[in-house]
């Protein structure tokens, strides 16, 4: 595999979904692992659909994502320029070479009586095709009408680099629109004409599109131009794994999870796992890893079900693994407003007793907001603990006293605390479940946080005891 040269050509059309990305990783690592050229190309000529600013985003999802290209809008190469909109002129010097050759026509009908002919179709109970429909002598195209390939349907058999051996037959083929009447072309024939000139040696686009091949195929040998290896990956699908995912199953657009505190290297792992594996049971890869080991015999054939709970688990783990020092600086947008105040120190060590339980940077304040703030006493938490709710709140409330007793005589440093908790166990003749949950409760205020010793040591001595009774005062 010399000269690999693979393309992302989404449509500008604002959502950047995760089997759009899944796609470009694709063709990012295969063209890495070979050493070759990635493009990016946007195929921005059906402008009825175009959102603004779309590109823009695309390009910061690549970026934002580590996934850089070698071609693209904002770079130029030997073969832009890479808007689909600034090649009309190409598109137009292909559609005369089709018309030439008798393989392209001035398509004459209006749109009733296209609608005509489905109706017929539908009537007759049989596919719709257009060809059946062609006209026998069509106007000479000037531009103003649709122009149509007059296709030569014929039996197919091809190799996709996934999917194995396919074949379709010649009721798959039509005369399909190549430029539409507003001068634009269509996908069908604008992204042949841009892999053939831009050199593209792999075409990797998903599962709708194997309808269509045969149409492709068709093409190809009427232009009288090589096609590029064809790779289809298999569909990301909802986490029922019966559908294909959409919004509607909660994935978000890749910006949004960068923005909520995702890391880019957990975001490619993930993504990367979707529907390929190297035979491994391996699952956490650096960047590098997945460059070497990515193969296109390693790309499987079923749908890969989009599991979001895998990549909270993902992106912890790699959050776990950084250095307080770099985790400072990755999360220095996400603090809670209260934390303002308070210097690098002190949030740093609030960072080391969190690291291992944030699983993406959007949720610190949740985490370690009672850190920098007194919050409210939160009686459902109490409620909502059924071993303490048993006790009563008078119970409660006597070993609170119990606990800021014996607190009181301490210093507060980690050993001290330690011992401290551990002869409350004896004296208040409870198990960990109830004074430990209980103390944590009082002196935090959140269902969940780290180990006690150690916040109750980050928090200090005055601020615990001031929380302890404010619990006390509450029941």
């Amino acid at each position: 595999m010399t000269n690999v040269r693979t393309r992302f050509a989404p449509s500008p059309t604002g959502y950047m979904h995760v089997g759009g990305i899944r796609t470009a990783l694709f063709a990012w690592l295969l063209a890495q692992h070979y050493s070759g050229k990635f493009i990016l190309r946007i195929e921005d000529t059906d402008k009825q659909r175009e959102v603004k600013g779309s590109i823009e985003h695309i390009i910061s999802c690549l970026s934002g994502l580590g996934l850089n290209y070698d071609e693209g809008p904002d770079k130029p190469g030997d073969y832009g320029p890479y808007l689909q909109s600034e090649r009309l002129d190409l598109y137009q010097h292909w559609a005369k070479k089709l018309i030439a050759k008798g393989r392209a026509y001035a398509d004459p009908y209006t749109v009733d009586q296209l609608n005509n002919f489905r109706q017929l179709a539908i009537d007759e109970h049989r596919p719709y095709l257009y060809r059946y429909q062609r006209p026998e002598n069509p106007p000479i195209w000037d531009g103003t009408q649709a122009l149509r390939f007059k296709s030569e349907p014929q039996d197919y058999t091809w190799q996709d680099e996934v999917m194995g051996t396919l074949s379709a037959g010649k009721d798959a083929i039509d005369d399909f629109i190549l430029i539409k009447s507003d001068g634009y072309p269509t996908y069908n024939f604008a992204h042949i004409i841009d892999d053939y000139e831009m050199r593209i040696t792999h075409v990797m686009r998903g599962h709708e599109f194997i309808a269509s091949t045969p149409n492709y195929l068709n093409l190809y040998q009427a232009l009288e131009i090589q096609r590029p290896l064809l790779v289809t990956p298999p569909p990301v699908l909802g986490i029922n794994g019966n559908k294909k995912l959409s919004k509607r199953d909660g994935a978000k657009d890749i910006l949004e999870y960068l923005n909520e505190g995702y890391l880019p290297e957990a975001l490619i792992n993930f993504i990367a796992s979707l529907g390929w594996n190297d035979g491994s049971t391996q699952e956490i890869y650096s960047l590098q890893e997945l460059v070497k080991s990515f193969s296109l015999d390693r790309i499987q054939k079923s749908g890969a079900r989009f599991d979001e709970k895998r990549l909270l688990w993902m992106n912890g783990n790699y959050i776990r693994q950084l250095p307080i020092d770099k985790l400072y600086t990755q999360v220095s947008n996400y603090w809670p407003v209260e934390a303002l105040d308070f210097d690098e120190s002190y949030k740093k060590q609030v960072l080391t007793l969190i690291q291992d339980r944030l699983k993406f940077y959007k949720e610190l304040p949740e985490l370690c907001r009672f850190f920098f703030v007194d919050l409210e006493v939160n009686p459902d938490l109490i409620n909502s603990n059924k071993k303490l709710t048993a006790l009563g709140n008078d119970s409660l409330k006597q070993l609170l006293l119990q606990v800021v007793d014996k607190l009181a005589t301490s210093d507060f440093s980690l050993d001290a605390l330690t011992n401290h908790l551990n002869e409350l166990l004896t004296i208040t003749n409870q198990p960990p479940a109830i004074i430990f949950s209980l103390i944590r409760i009082a002196s935090t205020q959140v269902p969940a946080s780290p180990p006690l010793a150690e916040s109750l040591n980050l928090l200090g001595k005055q601020r615990t005891l001031n929380r302890l009774k404010a619990q006390i005062d509450n029941l």
